[in-house]
C-alpha cells in the first residue's frame, strides 16, 4: 500500500503515513495500490488500472465509510418516491429518474403509486442487506 498524498510505501495496517503524517487514505496525488502519479479525482490508476475511488474503503473493510442501513430503509420507505434513499447511497442516476418522474408525473395517481411499490422493493432489499451502496461497501446495522 502507498500513501495517496505523498507516494511513498505504507504498512497495510499504518493510520497514518510515516513520511508526510497524512492519514490513511487521504490525498488524490498517487496511487494507492502502485504508488506512480496520477492525476486528482481520477477514477483509475492510469498506471496499473486499480479503481481510485473507493480502495480506501475496500482495504478497511468499510468500516469508517459504510452507511447505515436503517436510514436508507426509512428513507426508501418515507421518501422513496422522491428517490432520497438513492441519494443517500450515492446512486445518483437512479434518483434522479426517481425524483424526475414522481415530480412531473404527480398529477396522475399510477405513476406515483409505482414509484412507491419501486421503493419499497428497496428498502425490503437494503434491510436483507443486497443492496450495498454505490462504492459497494456493505451497509452497517
Amino acid at each position: 500500500m502507498f500513501c495517496k498524498n505523498c507516494g511513498s510505501a505504507m504498512d497495510n495496517l499504518a493510520a497514518v503515513c510515516v513520511n508526510c503524517g497524512a492519514p490513511t487514505g487521504a490525498g488524490n496525488q498517487f496511487c494507492p495500490n502502485c504508488g506512480k502519479p496520477t492525476p486528482p479525482n481520477a477514477a483509475f490508476c492510469t498506471t496499473c488500472g486499480v479503481a481510485l475511488n473507493n480502495m480506501y474503503a475496500q482495504n478497511q473493510g468499510g468500516v469508517n465509510n459504510a452507511k447505515s442501513k436503517m436510514a436508507a430503509g426509512l428513507l426508501a420507505i418515507f421518501l422513496g418516491t422522491l428517490g432520497i434513499h438513492n441519494f443517500y447511497l450515492g446512486y445518483t442516476t437512479k434518483a434522479v429518474i426517481q425524483l424526475v418522474v414522481s415530480l412531473v408525473l404527480s398529477w396522475t395517481v399510477i405513476v406515483p403509486i409505482g414509484i412507491w411499490i419501486w421503493a419499497i422493493v428497496e428498502a425490503v432489499q437494503i434491510f436483507s442487506g443486497k443492496i450495498p451502496d454505490a462504492n459497494g461497501v456493505p451497509l452497517k446495522d
